[in-house]
């Protein structure tokens, strides 16, 4: 059935501490969304975030955002006060995240709410199912903190290879600290729990995003190097990333520890196994980054400045895909399936069923190989006019070639496009195309310009920092896209 949803991150909602998170604010766009007529609300990865704050670049691929918290909910749960929650800075723009300020106060409110949390049932049930990632994760931070934030590469030799005895000293040092953590993650997974239930009930499906990559600096990388290409004294042999393009002539080094996929294979893909399960319990449908990845990777040797003297190396392939349909069978899940694509990518996303992603913005671009015009998509695939890495629509346009506008007005059939409902012209391109699945930026919704931009690949600082104001998406705005989608039948 045809359908369709809005794309919005989770920190990107409006909130009174300094973040989006699983308040109110949340619970009422789920309301949003289902006046609109959507049916789905893709978010980003939710993960811990460290330098950068890029959610693809994470503590742990199984941990959550303890900024996602919401402080209300404590104070409702009799941990906090209100005075206590106002008495720190979180950041003075309404519309922009200042990680600098969360990242020194918002622990400082979330231990005063840990002092005075009483451990129920439901808490140690929680502690009990995760264990598998839960406690190497808690030590792994309790560890990181007391050593200034460093890198695991960076600590101390006992801990860096987890000497047994220097680990079990630490988890009497520091006892306090992994409590802390344990909490942080039990307040998380039980207010996400609430969200998700209530967005079900309301009709709305959760689409959440995985990157295929684990961060180094990462309790996962720490506690499972042999999951990884690594050396005898565990220091990556080479790392991930894309090679050279039209978009970027150094290619994008990621700098992520690469799969052992031989190591994978012969424990049945049980980590993966793991992974996507988990996954399954925080979504309905799962999105995963750089699919192509799973047909071949780019491999980057460790300690290079760029990625241009990278290589390609074969991956798993189906054999991953059905191990994952054997041991949990068959999943929702999207493929992203941007960037440089060969045959044998092409034959994986067709062989594997998942749908892949088209993208409008790429549409009308002569750089991109791919065709990405709406006549061209057949009905298993998800259509967006543009994606977290892209600008916004209107942004778009206004910095794109002016033969790539040419072409894009003719398409339309349009002598020239009205800067107020421009990027909803685009929008309508992408609901009205055979694509099953339709996801809009709520930026595009809202025409709004550059400074509504998520990320921007290959870049460090500024991003992932836009916040949606609380007025912003208005009753008009939900009946006109109410409007769209009934109009294009993916009501």
């Amino acid at each position: 059935m045809r359908k369709s949803g809005v794309l919005l991150p989770i920190f990107s909602l409006p909130s009174n501490y300094g973040i989006g998170c699983f308040s109110k604010e949340a619970y009422e766009f789920v309301d949003q969304l289902k006046r609109a007529g959507q049916t789905r609300w893709q978010i980003l990865p939710m993960g811990p975030t460290g330098y950068g704050d890029s959610p693809y670049q994470s503590f742990s691929t199984f941990a959550g955002n303890p900024y996602f918290i919401d402080l209300e909910t404590l104070v409702q749960d009799g941990l906090l006060s209100v005075r206590e929650c106002k008495d720190y800075q979180y950041g003075d723009c309404e519309d922009r995240i200042d990680y600098e300020k969360l990242y020194f106060n918002r622990f400082k409110v979330l231990k005063i709410a840990y002092e005075r949390f009483q451990p129920n049932q439901d808490y140690w049930e929680f502690l009990d199912k995760n264990k598998g990632w839960l406690e190497e994760y808690c030590l792994y931070m309790a560890i990181k903190d007391h050593q200034q934030g460093k890198s695991w590469l960076e600590w101390p030799k006992e801990y860096r290879d987890r000497e047994p005895q220097a680990l079990e000293r630490a988890k009497n040092e520091l006892a306090w600290d992994i409590n802390f953590y344990r909490f942080q993650q039990y307040e998380f997974a039980k207010q996400w729990r609430y969200l998700h239930e209530y967005a079900n009930r309301q009709g709305i499906e959760i689409i959440g995003d995985i990157p295929i990559y684990v961060a180094l600096d990462s309790a996962d990388t720490w506690a499972n190097p042999k999951l990884f290409q690594m050396n005898e004294e565990n220091i990556p042999t080479a790392v991930a990333g894309c090679p050279p393009d039209a978009f970027s002539a150094e290619g994008q080094l990621w700098g992520n520890p690469l799969y052992n996929w031989e190591y994978h294979k012969a424990t049945d893909y049980e980590w993966w196994m793991r992974r996507i399960a988990y996954c399954f319990e925080w979504y309905d449908i799962v999105r995963i980054d750089h699919f192509r990845g799973f047909e071949s990777f780019y491999a980057i040797p460790y300690g290079a400045e760029n990625a241009v003297n990278g290589c390609w190396m074969p991956g798993p392939g189906m054999d991953l895909f059905r191990k994952l349909e054997e041991k949990l069978g068959k999943k929702a899940i999207i493929a992203e399936d941007l960037g440089f694509l060969t045959e044998e990518v092409h034959r994986l996303l067709h062989e594997s069923g998942f749908p892949g992603m088209k993208v409008i913005q790429f549409a009308f671009d002569s750089r991109e190989s791919a065709n990405y015009l709406p006549h061209t998509y057949t009905p298993n695939c998800v259509v967006y006019t543009g994606t977290h890495d892209n600008t916004t629509t209107r942004d778009w346009y206004h910095t794109a070639s002016r033969e790539c506008r040419k072409f894009a007005k003719e398409y339309m059939r349009k002598n020239a496009l009205d800067e107020d409902s421009l990027a909803w012209d685009f929008a309508a391109l992408a609901m009205s195309s055979v694509a099953d699945l339709c996801i809009i930026p709520i930026q595009d919704y809202l025409n709004i310009d550059g400074q509504g931009r998520i990320n921007h690949p290959s870049t460090l600082g500024g991003n992932w920092s836009w916040r949606l104001k609380k007025w912003q998406v208005t009753d008009e705005v939900l009946d006109e896209m109410y409007q769209m989608t009934k109009l294009y039948g993916r009501l």
